[in-house]
């Protein structure tokens, strides 16, 4: 077990023990954070990264959309991006966002400015968590869009990583052990701005058709199966759907606890009302378990899992 310090750096932002993250996190379930941390700016973080004990985990946090924390929370440092860190500006077709920004409010101001990042309107979370996660929708990823990245490493250093740096995969990224991002840019093709605004509508239209929005969820709980998306390779794709292997396991609808496979969409975990994380991760396995055994697949979480039972 880690040993946290008595005495923490000398921060500008916040700094909170014991920081109870049920609340932070969209599935609103888990124990508090040792730790948790508001940097006011850039400074303010890398001096905080370097001056704590390298001994010390920390863990960065977007706004909790894809995340369980576990019943028992974390023995860490939570960090948590906020108002320093979500800027957007536009120039020319590239765009320059806070890892803090929404994904929807990045989305909507390219397109005003006719920058096509439309496929970032539907993705519920923050710029650090699309790149860390290569998030995509609709047949495009941060991956085709991004051109480099900003990250704070664990000692401080602030560091800039190309897209091939980065090493995207299907829903993964590679980054340095600890290290926070704080910002991406991105290029993407122009367009017409009422037309990048009605195909967003449409999408989201689609999306509130068929997912279970007005849930408590993480979104997407597992990876649709079996390597193939967006490495740009001529197999890479994702024909087969995590939706479709949880019902033909019959699934859908499934409950444990407060926790539930939707009955509107098979792969969202939806907190009922009461869940702990345990119902909720607990579920999610037996889930895969039955999913072996029918059709001999592999899910893979795509909700990030964190913290001690």
């Amino acid at each position: 077990m880690t040993q946290l310090p008595e005495h923490m750096p000398e921060v500008r932002g916040r700094l909170t023990p014991q920081k109870r993250l049920d609340d932070l996190t969209w599935l609103r379930v888990g124990g508090p954070a040792d730790w948790f941390f508001m940097p006011a700016d850039r400074e303010d973080l890398a001096q905080f990264m370097r001056d704590l004990p390298e001994t010390v985990p920390v863990f960065p946090m977007g706004v909790g959309s894809n995340l369980i924390v576990r019943d028992g929370g974390l023995r860490a440092v939570v960090i948590r991006l906020g108002r320093g860190f979500n800027g957007i500006e536009v120039d020319g077709n590239r765009v320059i966002a806070g890892a803090a920004a929404l994904d929807s409010h990045v989305a909507r101001k390219a397109a005003e400015a006719g920058v096509d990042l439309g496929f970032l309107r539907t993705i519920p979370g923050s710029i650090g968590g699309a790149v860390r996660m290569n998030a995509g929708c609709y047949g495009s990823y941060v991956a085709d869009v991004l051109i480099e990245a900003t990250a704070i490493t664990r000692d401080g250093t602030v560091m800039r990583l190309t897209r091939d740096e980065l090493q995207f995969g299907y829903r993964s990224s590679v980054l340095p052990e600890g290290a926070v991002l704080v910002e991406a840019v991105f290029e993407a093709p122009l367009g017409d701005p009422e037309v990048l605004a009605a195909r967003m509508e449409e999408q989201l239209a689609k999306r509130d058709a068929t997912q279970p929005v007005k849930d408590r969820t993480a979104g997407s709980t597992f990876r649709n199966p079996a390597g193939y998306s967006s490495t740009g390779q001529a197999d890479d794709t994702h024909d087969l759907k995590a939706w479709k292997v949880i019902d033909d396991a019959g699934m859908r609808g499934a409950a444990r606890g407060g926790a539930q496979m939707s009955q509107m969409h098979s792969n969202f975990l939806v907190n009922t009302g009461g869940a702990t994380a345990a119902d909720l991760e607990g579920l999610g396995e037996e889930v895969r378990e039955k999913v072996r055994e029918t059709s001999g697949l592999e899910l893979v979480w795509e909700v990030i899992r964190v913290g001690e039972p």
